[in-house]
């Protein structure tokens, strides 16, 4: 049995979400930031489009973009649009979003993330050109 996107509705205050990248990505400067493999290098938070609210989520609207802490999110979902289309849906906790966004932002995903081979914490702003 397939899962059809319009026929899933969310309860309470839950939020669901498409569109979370976990593939590797490369910032504009040129650092790897390594695909969520299970290992701590891909551990980072990631933005995601609102796909559908529960009656009482007053915090996000549909369509808006949410930057979520890491792991914040159920297992994906594939269902399918009535058009055919196939798309993975998460689950996120609600208070695990950080920000929230009109558009997707165009820069990288990047949040506070530690390497362990070489014990350094980076932050976003590491990453940012002084003006």
């Amino acid at each position: 049995m397939k899962a059809v996107a319009s026929k899933i509705k969310p309860i309470q205050d839950h939020i669901l979400v498409r569109d979370m990248n976990f593939g590797e990505q490369k910032t504009a400067a040129g650092i790897v930031l390594k695909s969520d493999d299970g290992k701590s290098e891909g551990v980072r938070p990631r933005w995601a489009r609102v796909f559908a609210i529960g009656p009482k989520q007053t915090d996000v609207k549909v369509g808006e973009w949410i930057f979520v802490e890491h792991g914040r999110w159920t297992r994906g979902l594939e269902v399918e649009n009535d058009d055919g289309t196939k798309f993975t849906i998460w689950r996120v906790e609600n208070k695990a979003v950080m920000a929230s966004a009109d558009y997707r932002p165009s820069d990288i995903e990047i949040g506070q993330f530690r390497t362990p081979e070489h014990g350094s914490t980076h932050k976003a702003e590491d990453f940012i050109r002084p003006v």
